[in-house]
């Protein structure tokens, strides 16, 4: 890492108002900021930022660029970004904060009594990059800026024993909101998706193109080389195909080992081996379950239908 990065962990809300030199939080795992009352921020060195909480945020107008893994994001209109505990941000020192919108911090202890605190482990939007952020219609952007008013609204009244209950409500419905948005954005990038899908489907048949062993393909790897998140491209790859990205890798071994299986005297272990398993054990299992037949069941039987 530069040596002349900052760096800022912040454990709890608490610790971020006092950082940002604003009014402690009404809830100690709870707050909600608006953008027009941030401090006004120089950044002198690249700094890099790790949130013990969940953050969601709204920004209208945004000047600054972020770094998220390897990705620069230029902030130029009205987005919606989710961040999950422990992900990492990383600011230039030309940095700008948003001048308007909010900021929502949730620690998972506020939300651990409800549902919700099991259901937003499943939004894969907390784990996209900032790239792959929210872009809201005018339409979208107002129900959404509705929402965190009243959110607002209630954080400011005094807390009696339905305060809490309220606000995660509130939550729970933003986030479905986003998951709907989301759902919106992928159908409307059609060309983007079927792009990306069909540069994914071109770096499956280069893995296996090679009769060396590159060990099993994963997630993460063509992740990285499509240069998206993880979960962003098993979402999107989802709505194109049905299939997420673990389907659509096992679908091309599958369809791999068959044609090895059926053209070649290699044995098994050779074929898992060439396919990447560690363990011929392990090939034939997901050969199993996938088919319904052992590897050699299957090559006995195309050979008696040949």
């Amino acid at each position: 890492m530069n040596n002349n990065m900052q760096s800022f962990d912040f454990n709890s809300v608490s610790q971020l108002h006092e950082a940002l030199g604003i009014a402690k939080p009404r809830h100690p795992l709870f707050s909600i900021i608006r953008f027009e009352d941030f401090p006004q921020i120089k950044v002198e060195n690249k700094t890099r930022l790790i949130a013990d909480f969940y953050q969601i945020t709204l920004k209208k107008e945004c000047p600054c660029k972020i770094q998220y893994g390897q990705t620069m994001f230029d902030f130029d209109e009205g987005i919606i970004s989710c961040f999950a505990p422990k992900q990492i941000n990383i600011i230039r020192k030309d940095f700008t904060p948003a001048t308007s919108g909010w900021q929502l911090c949730i620690h998972a202890d506020f939300l651990r009594a409800y549902p919700l605190g099991q259901k937003i482990k499943d939004y894969g939007f907390f784990d996209y990059e900032i790239n792959e952020a929210l872009i809201l219609s005018d339409e979208e952007q107002k129900s959404i800026e509705k929402i965190f008013e009243q959110i607002e609204t209630e954080y400011h009244l005094p807390i009696d024993n339905f305060s809490q209950d309220v606000i995660v409500s509130y939550i729970d419905l933003l986030l479905s909101y986003c998951n709907r948005y989301y759902s919106r954005q992928f159908i409307t990038r059609k060309t983007f998706n079927s792009s990306l899908l069909a540069r994914f489907d071109e770096l499956l048949n280069v893995y296996f193109a090679d009769a060396l062993n590159n060990g099993l393909p994963t997630v993460g790897y063509f992740a990285e080389n499509l240069n998206v998140s993880s979960k962003y491209l098993n979402d999107c790859l989802k709505q194109v195909t049905g299939q997420t990205t673990q389907e659509l890798i096992h679908r091309k071994l599958m369809e791999e080992a068959k044609d090895l299986l059926a053209s070649s005297e290699l044995s098994v272990s050779e074929i898992a081996f060439r396919l990447g398993f560690e363990y011929s054990q392990s090939f034939s299992k997901l050969f199993k379950n996938k088919t319904n037949q052992t590897p050699v069941e299957y090559r006995l039987s195309f050979n008696n239908q040949s």
